[in-house]
């Protein structure tokens, strides 16, 4: 049987070692990276791979494409489809920086807590995400979004970046998403009171939410936290939390080692889906997103 090559492309210096070693781990014979990948170049690495080998290898031959920005990893992913042509087709998995694995799992892990313990559906919930314009927090928020929740996503630098994100997510996926400034502690908890769910997803170290904005939030139903570095985004909610009471109005955190067993489950079930199908396939957060429902 011919070898399970996957070439990875990375917009960034370095290709992450974390997914080279789960693209190994999952069953890949060779994980191949290129950096400093460009949109353009995308369509000549992808064609020079798959004519390369036979259409009996073709479906041997992956490529996925990393980076740190889920809108240009999403148009590398649709290059690269209108690159394929039968009967040479590969198979296409794109997850920069871990992002569309760890948001499903994040997701995932919140639906599945409200649904157990608070009796409800993420469709209608309203859902708070700090951090939404990074690379998680965006792609958390199209989840849920997609899903039905009514979501507000908050930037930390003025309204004027967030609501140009916001405006590219509407019109990209044909959702409604709300812009919020969270500039001042004030203002963030502010936006805590107004919603039911708050999806933490700052940068590694930062505390976002503390116990007294926490207590301040009356409705709240869950926190989630992605970060696992002190100090965590949520405090109070420890890492492996997993629908714990965080708060005297019985608020429940998830931490983000309860979510990482999800997101490590969704990244390398996906890499494995890719190395051993029978068909091409083309995966982004939506796959990442259903494989981590069936995990949790």
């Amino acid at each position: 049987m011919a070898k399970a090559i996957l070439h990875m492309l990375s917009t960034l210096k370095h290709m992450s070692p974390f997914d080279v070693n789960m693209a190994l781990d999952a069953g890949y014979d060779a994980a191949i990276p290129y950096t400093n990948v460009t949109l353009d170049e995308v369509t000549a690495l992808v064609q020079d791979a798959m004519f390369s080998r036979a259409p009996s290898a073709a479906l041997r031959t992956g490529i996925f494409f990393a980076g740190r920005d889920a809108v240009l990893a999403l148009d590398m992913l649709e290059a690269a489809k209108k690159a394929l042509l039968k009967p040479f087709e590969v198979s296409l998995f794109a997850d920069p920086y871990g992002s569309f694995t760890t948001a499903g799992a994040m997701v995932a892990c919140v639906e599945k807590i409200l649904r157990d313990k608070k009796q409800r559906e993420l469709k209608g919930a309203k859902v708070v995400i700090y951090g939404a314009t990074g690379v998680v927090g965006y792609s958390a928020a199209v989840i849920s979004a997609l899903e039905g929740a009514q979501v507000t996503i908050v930037g930390y630098s003025g309204l004027e970046r967030v609501a140009k994100l916001a405006d590219e997510m509407c019109k990209r996926f044909d959702i409604k998403v709300t812009p919020a400034d969270g500039s001042t502690p004030e203002q963030v908890r502010a936006l805590l009171t107004e919603n039911e769910i708050a999806l933490c997803a700052a940068r590694a170290g930062v505390q976002v939410l503390s116990k007294d904005d926490l207590e301040a939030a009356k409705n709240l139903l869950i926190a989630a936290d992605v970060n696992a570095v002190p100090p965590l985004g949520v405090e109070g909610c420890g890492l492996h939390d997993n629908g714990v009471v965080i708060s005297s109005h019985g608020a429940l955190g998830i931490g983000a080692l309860a979510i990482g067993n999800i997101k490590y489950g969704a990244e390398s079930g996906l890499f494995k889906q890719m190395a051993a199908s029978d068909k091409p396939l083309c995966l982004d957060f939506r796959h990442a997103f259903a494989l981590a429902r069936d995990l949790v």
